[in-house]
């Protein structure tokens, strides 16, 4: 009996690397469509976007997992949250209806649940507080109502991951451990607030595990335990870099988040998208802590959180290594 081929939409990005080198590993056939070219997989990438009509024709049967997403905090016009996000999703459940495919495998985002409460799991109440968050869960929607179309027989897995860091990526992880390691960092409020982080081969380790679960909704977020204050994050990094873990300037939360709203306004009369913003200052100084019933799947993650940060650190502060690069939230 010949594998399923594996339909990877938004192959080409960092997390979707990371999958497609995993299942290079384990003979697995599958394909990238994505808008820009894969560099570690040219071959095997079909340059198409997810809002294209071309999607329909160009997936086959088997498994679709998409990736692709607008995701940054700073998107404009807005309105391609909806098209990318919602629309997309729109896209691919046409594609799996036209060529029979009976598994949808959707990277969405604990964002559904806007600033939760500590410790909310996926029982917890959607409650999103910007556009990417609000189109993220409009997606699921839409590929809820394409599985209830025949119950028996189709697969769909919702994967809600916290913030991905790791190798090769640029994104807000990374801009935190670059402060650091710089010794250019400031805490802005009291360190104190929890922060879920999961580490990128774990989540790709994830996604090539969902491929064999049964008909059904399966709802997970991912995250990698255990969650770290940002003191004991930032000391973490301190001791790995072989620094002093005394942390140096503190900026109280008012002060940092009133920076940020002068940036803000700064970057809307100028036109040019700047590091730091009010809402980036918010979500540094906020809980984003997550449970997760990733356990009953039978899932284990192949790396502790503590050797994917020490491997990250070594990898671009330490040996700093070249190589592609991802650039994210």
């Amino acid at each position: 009996m010949q594998e399923k081929k594996i339909n990877i939409i938004g192959g080409s990005g960092f997390i979707g690397t990371r999958l497609c080198k995993r299942l290079t590993n384990s003979d697995k056939i599958f394909e990238i469509f994505d808008k820009n070219q894969s560099k570690s997989f040219p071959n095997l990438t079909t340059i198409v976007d997810v809002r294209d009509k071309d999607l329909i024709d160009l997936i086959q049967g088997g498994t679709i997992i998409n990736l692709a997403a607008e995701h940054r905090d700073d998107v404009t016009p807005i309105s391609l949250y909806d098209e990318v996000n919602v629309d997309g999703a729109r896209r691919v459940c046409e594609a799996a209806e036209k060529k029979g495919v009976n598994q949808i495998i959707f990277t969405s985002s604990v964002a559904v649940y806007g600033f939760g409460p500590i410790g909310i799991d996926e029982s917890g109440e959607i409650n999103y507080f910007n556009d990417y968050g609000r189109t993220k869960f409009l997606a699921e929607e839409v590929y809820r109502e394409w599985q209830a179309k025949d119950t028996n027989n189709r697969s769909l897995v919702i994967i809600r991951p916290t913030v991905v860091f790791g190798e090769q990526n640029r994104g807000n992880v990374y801009n935190l451990l670059k402060q650091i390691a710089l010794g250019k960092f400031v805490m802005v409020g009291s360190g104190e607030n929890v922060k879920s982080m999961a580490y990128v081969e774990n989540v790709a380790a994830f996604l090539e595990y969902a491929i064999d679960f049964k008909p059904g909704v399966h709802l997970y977020n991912y995250i990698d335990k255990p969650d770290f204050t940002m003191n004991v994050l930032v000391k973490k990094v301190f001791r790995a870099l072989g620094k002093s873990e005394k942390i140096g300037l503190r900026i109280p939360y008012p002060i940092g988040y009133g920076m940020g709203k002068i940036l803000d306004l700064g970057s809307k009369i100028s036109g040019k998208k700047l590091p730091i913003s009010s809402i980036r200052v918010k979500k540094f100084c906020s809980n984003t802590c997550f449970n997760t019933n990733i356990e009953q799947s039978g899932f284990k993650a192949p790396v502790s959180i503590e050797q994917g940060l020490a491997q990250t650190l070594q990898y671009e502060f330490v040996e700093k290594k070249e190589g592609e690069l991802f650039y994210s939230e």
